[in-house]
């Protein structure tokens, strides 16, 4: 200490201090100091190749893809892959030190090297987050969905950084235990086995706990909880009093047991009075009719075979043998039957039509999705065989036309019941199938074996004959069904898919494997720049999986208006116009509860 000429104590620093004070706090330009050499320990704790694999993964997490995304779905998407990316990197790392390859820089060396790539680093955080704003803003505007959030950089950001330091914290946890464990076992082995032995014990305690107790617990309030909510009424439906429905005073399906979406199925629709002003309007002289429709939920039976023969009851109570048109529906995993789909039937036809659909879950179709697949196929089966069964003993004469229709996973259900196209052809009067999920066996194999020269996403099969794509709904002229050179023969099938849809272009095969949609020209409603990489892409695709029912009508897993053009093309009345079918197609875009998100 040094003593300043009014003889004040004065300070190494300069701060002036009364003799025998107390020594002054730490100066602002100390704290920092401070701060900045816990932050450099901190960061010093994780492993360069895994930094360097989280950024790599945030980065392409970011990247162009089908479908718009919320800041926090996106945030939370980048950071699980940041996480996953730093687990890859961080093993990398350590596999490369096991065998000897360690850089031989000195110490000043790689305090610059980090330096250099923590500045690197920024730049790449940075050009990630303007590149994932840039191509958001397009795709929305592509989609009509409005502009993003000005903040969505920030929260992007800031939620992935959380949940990625969150996992890799749970992670390093799960390394603490694995190295305790070598402890213990190293008292009675040789070092490397012991290490062998607590990975192998860590790791099959934590998959037991996973499988055991987080799944099983998972699993259990998905059920509980959608189990709770099936039981459930959207307001505004009341239980119908028209015979032709079931649910009604004298169905042999009580309303109660229907199902939240049950209910909503046969207590909706347009009434008698819509169905005149449609037929009005596309001159048309017909007698117009109470559309029949029937559904069975899992409070009647448990058994698929039991619930199909309670439809099949149904349609005989109702006599809808006697109608024209009788359409079989596999229902997504909640047993919701597409609004927009039965009312484009019904207004077609003036409601001489029936609609038969049964409910084989309460579960989303995303869980049957991601898990179990095989309710789908089997429901499709039990309650189209049941169908056609009844069916077949009526004289061919004296019959409704049969169709078959799904959406999503009842798509995939409804096709499930079908070996070929042939077999389709041999049993049905024609289907609609729409949004149809890319493992879908059948689809898949039409697909495979198109024409030379067709897109993959505008497929053309032989010639055009039996089966035809619907794809692009455009506000002036509808779903363009692509055509073939040959005439079109009857039963007829339409595909209804849209090239901004995950669920139909989600594949395995993307880890590795560029698809033939993304190496020829992109779609209507999908930008340029989305392009494949190995593994990136699989990834990017699957998480639009989740967001593909939030999409406008006639994007991603949405359709509306398109049922206008596939019914009218497979079902037409007599005297149908291709004109009124541009009339129905209006009288669809009236606002209808048709987003297939959770179902």
């Amino acid at each position: 200490m040094a003593t300043g000429a009014s003889g004040d104590a004065t300070t190494v620093d300069g701060a002036v201090g009364s003799p025998g004070a107390a020594p002054p706090g730490p100066t602002a330009r100390g704290r920092a100091a401070r701060l900045g050499a816990a932050v450099a320990r901190w960061w010093a704790r994780f492993s360069p190749t895994g930094l360097i694999g989280a950024l790599v993964m945030f980065a392409a997490a970011l990247g162009p893809s089908l479908m718009p995304r919320s800041p926090l779905y996106q945030g939370a998407i980048a950071g699980a892959c940041a996480a996953i990316g730093y687990g890859v990197g961080a093993l990398v790392g350590w596999g490369g030190r096991r065998i000897g390859l360690r850089a031989p820089w000195p110490p000043e060396r790689r305090v610059l090297v980090r330096r250099t790539c923590a500045a690197l680093a920024v730049v790449v955080v940075v050009w990630a987050l303007l590149v994932d704003a840039d191509w958001q803003a397009r795709s929305r505007e592509l989609l009509d969905m409005g502009a993003p959030v000005p903040a969505r950089p920030l929260l992007v950001l800031a939620l992935a950084v959380v949940l990625a330091l969150l996992l890799v914290l749970a992670a390093r946890g799960l390394r603490a235990v694995v190295a305790a464990v070598a402890r213990l076992t190293g008292r009675l082995l040789p070092p490397v086995v012991a290490r062998l032995v607590a990975v192998l014990v860590v790791g099959v305690a934590t998959f037991l706990l996973l499988d055991g107790t987080i799944v099983a617990g998972g699993m259990n309030v998905l059920t509980s909880t959608f189990g709770a909510l099936d039981k459930e009424t959207y307001e505004g439906d009341e239980p119908p009093t028209d015979p032709s429905r079931s649910g009604s005073p004298g169905s042999l399906a009580a309303w109660d047991s229907l199902g939240r979406e049950g209910r909503r199925f046969v207590a909706g629709g347009p009434d008698v009075a819509e169905l005149e002003r449609l037929s009005a309007a596309v001159g048309l002289d017909r007698e117009v009719r109470e559309p029949v429709r029937v559904y069975a939920g899992l409070d009647s039976h448990t058994e698929l075979d039991d619930l199909a023969e309670l439809v099949v009851d149904e349609l005989d109570r109702t006599d809808a043998w006697d109608r024209s048109v009788l359409v079989v529906v596999t229902t997504t995993g909640t047993g919701w039957v597409d609004p927009a789909s039965a009312a484009a039937i019904e207004l077609l036809w003036g409601g001489d039509t029936a609609i038969a659909a049964m409910q084989y879950s309460y579960l989303p179709s995303w869980v049957s999705f991601v898990g179990d697949r095989s309710a789908p196929p089997e429901a499709g089966r039990a309650l189209f065989e049941a169908v056609h069964a009844r069916w077949s003993q009526l004289p061919p004469d004296d019959r409704p036309a049969l169709y078959a229709f799904g959406i999503s996973l009842g798509s995939f259900g409804s096709q499930g019941a079908f070996a070929s196209l042939p077999d389709v052809v041999a049993r049905t009067d024609g289907a609609v199938w729409a949004g149809t999920p890319g493992f879908t066996p059948l689809w898949r194999e039409l697909t495979e074996e198109r024409d030379p020269g067709s897109r993959e996403i505008h497929p053309v099969l032989d010639e055009g004959r039996t089966a035809r794509w619907g794809v692009a709904l455009r506000s002036d002229d509808g779903a363009s069904l692509i055509a073939g050179e040959a005439t079109w023969q009857r039963p007829r099938v339409v595909y209804l898919q849209h090239a901004s849809d995950g669920v139909t272009w989600w594949s395995t095969d993307l880890l590795l494997e560029r698809p033939d949609w993304l190496r020829e020209e992109r779609g209507e409603d999908v930008l340029p720049d989305v392009r494949w990489f190995p593994v990136a892409t699989f990834f990017r695709v699957g998480i639009d999986l989740f967001v593909a029912g939030e999409a406008p009508a006639g994007h991603g897993h949405t359709f509306v208006g398109e049922y206008a053009d596939a019914w009218a093309a497979v079902a037409p009345p007599p005297g149908w116009a291709p004109a009124a079918t541009t009339v129905l197609r209006a009288a669809l875009d009236a606002p209808r509860d048709t987003s297939v998100a959770g179902r």
